[in-house]
Parts: C-alpha cells; structure tokens; sequence
C-alpha cells in the first residue's frame, strides 16, 4: 500500500473493521499491517499447541540397585528397565556403595555391565558407567525404533483427549488486542508503511 500517514492508516483499519498492527517498529518508517489481531493471537496459540504436541520430552527414570543385590530382586528391577526403555524413556542406573563395599567398585561394575548385556535389543549404554562419590552410574537410552514405536503407541492413546481440549479452547468471540500490542506508527513517525491482507 505505501508510506502513508498515520491518521490514515488508522482510517483504513477502521473502514475494513481491521486492527492495524505494528510489524517492524524499528524500520524507518515502521511497518504496520491491517489484521484481525484477536484471530492472528488464536491462530498463533494454535500454532504453539501444535509444536508442543509434536515435541518429545525426554524423561530419565532412575534405578538404584546395590552390589550386592538378590537375583529375584535383580529381575524386578531389570524388569523395571525394560518397562522404561520400552516406553521410550531413558534410564539411569544408580549402584549405591556403603561402608566397605566401596573398596569393590568392580562388583557394581559387573553388574551394570550384566545388565546392558540383557537388554541390548531395546537399548544401548549413552554414558559408560562411572563413580561418582559413593555411586556408580549408568545412563541406557532406548534405540530409536523403540523410542518411535512408544511415541506412536501413546500418540494414538492420546488423540481423542487432545482434540476435545482444541475444541474447548475454541475463541469465546470478539478478542481484542491489549494495549501495547496494536501500536501505532505514531509513536515514532508521523507515517506508517501499511500492507493489506
């Protein structure tokens, strides 16, 4: 549309029932556009909804075994691992040393080492094992077909909750922009750049 001024951008916002927005307030002169301000803000949230949906949040579950563990408790928290990794989650195992056990940090060491022996097909080491004071830890992350496979499993579980959340988060009606976020060219000119829709 050009450089006009702004009592006449204002006009033409007004004549079309449009909001004018500031788009580039540190051009010279500042850029505006003719928009529905209340249906961009809905349509952006959308947008950021959407986004958040699509991204995978890493969680680290933590399994803490002693060196000296029974073997039936041995298989409950091994048991506990493969739940994890199979959910796509990631693992740290923790092997706690107390008192002398500390001087035989090779027996926390077999253990883990045994551990990611039997679960080599839902996941690999991501951080070696390593003392760490009194601990000794272990990171095993899931392998991308398991991780993908868990996405998609709670994807599909999840798809009818989040589409009835989108529709209750529908527009009430009429929103109006809030007073600092329609400014106007005036405030640092006398003239404003417009563009239509």
């Amino acid at each position: 549309m050009g450089i006009v001024p702004l009592e006449r951008a204002l006009q033409l916002a007004a004549d079309v029932d449009l909001d004018l927005v500031e788009v580039a307030p540190m051009a010279r002169p500042p850029v505006c556009k003719l928009m529905d301000f209340g249906k961009f803000k809905y349509e952006s949230a959308l947008k950021a909804r959407e986004a958040r949906r699509n991204q995978q949040q890493t969680v680290i579950k933590e399994m803490k075994l002693r060196p000296k563990i029974d073997p039936h408790d041995y298989e409950t928290k091994k048991g506990h691992v493969v739940r994890f990794l199979k959910a796509g989650d990631k693992v740290k195992v923790t092997i706690m040393f107390r008192g002398r056990e500390q001087s035989r940090p090779e027996l926390g060491y077999r253990l883990l080492r045994r551990l990611e022996s039997e679960i080599t097909d839902l996941g690999y080491v991501e951080a070696a094992p390593k003392q760490d004071g009194r601990n000794m830890i272990m990171v095993l992350a899931p392998h991308r077909a398991v991780k993908a496979s868990a996405v998609a499993a709670t994807a599909s579980r999840g798809a009818p909750r989040d589409r009835a959340a989108e529709e209750s988060a529908a527009p009430a009606g009429g929103e109006t922009p809030a007073a600092g976020e329609t400014a106007a060219a005036g405030e640092t000119g006398t003239t404003a750049e417009t563009s239509g829709q």
